[in-house]
């Protein structure tokens, strides 16, 4: 049996960026994994906070140079990698001059909400698909982590669910809680749509906001998965959303937890 390829996408990753509890699991979980015997890809935005130098980081320039279209702008993408200390694992950034230069995640200086966050989310979810299509790497799970990475699984469900690559690949979303209560802009369908996506498929993202983003994300994935000490309202709207696919998983202990994740990537890829 080949080695199951498991791809992470999330906002953040320790040791270069963390901002909320997603940074930790998204570094332990693929190492984890790795341990296990399976391959491993992860994928995350450069924001402007990461450290170039002190992190080593470097373009890959046969991964870079594809234009990701975000509504009727063409923005082009930049990919950098570089090596997490002490594991063998490569962490590739998905970097864009306009969305990811600041030198701030998702609030300015004053704390308020950047108008485009829905720009550089649909940015960052295609140039993701868009990398993984230029590595040539056919993933069997992809694993998205918090409302950045919503629109991975309804893409994949969609535009790309012809692509050899992802034809047999099956999506994991998982949920924490990182709220805000911005509301995006008329414009925001526009934005997000691609080949073959109408406002139908994304009429779970009609309310434009955080819970809109998670509902999408919950619609489209294989499987839903809550983070622990998540919020009660949260908790219903999951429950509303994803009875059927959804997933708790509670364990203290480490090897619990990474051993009922290899279960479910194990179950999922068939």
């Amino acid at each position: 049996m080949s080695k199951l390829r498991i791809l992470y996408v999330a906002s953040e990753i320790n040791p270069f960026l963390q901002t909320s509890e997603v940074a930790n699991f998204v570094r332990a979980l693929p190492q984890a994994m790795q341990e296990k015997g399976m391959e491993i890809r992860i994928l995350v935005p450069r924001f402007g906070l990461i450290n170039e130098r002190k992190n080593r980081l470097h373009e890959v320039v046969r991964l870079s140079g594809i234009n990701i279209a975000v509504g009727e702008e063409e923005k082009p993408l930049i990919i950098k990698v570089a090596s997490i200390p002490n594991a063998k694992l490569q962490v590739y950034f998905i970097d864009n001059e306009d969305y990811f230069q600041r030198k701030s995640v998702f609030h300015d200086k004053q704390e308020k909400f950047y108008e485009d966050n829905d720009e550089r989310a649909i940015f960052f979810c295609k140039g993701v698909i868009e990398t993984v299509k230029k590595l040539g790497w056919a993933p069997d799970v992809v694993h998205c982590n918090d409302w950045m990475t919503s629109l991975i699984p309804m893409y994949l469900k969609t535009t790309y669910k012809n692509e050899p690559l992802f034809k047999d690949t099956k999506s994991v979303f998982t949920i924490y809680n990182t709220g805000f209560s911005h509301k995006f802009g008329d414009d925001l369908f526009e934005k997000v749509k691609m080949v073959d996506i109408d406002d139908n498929i994304l009429a779970p993202l009609k309310s434009k906001d955080y819970e809109g983003f998670l509902k999408i994300g919950m619609e489209y994935a294989d499987m839903v998965i809550k983070s622990e000490d998540i919020s009660d309202k949260l908790t219903q709207l999951i429950e509303d959303c994803s009875k059927d696919k959804k997933c708790e998983i509670n364990s203290e202990e480490d090897e619990q937890l990474f051993e009922s994740y290899y279960n479910i990537y194990t179950d999922l890829a068939g």
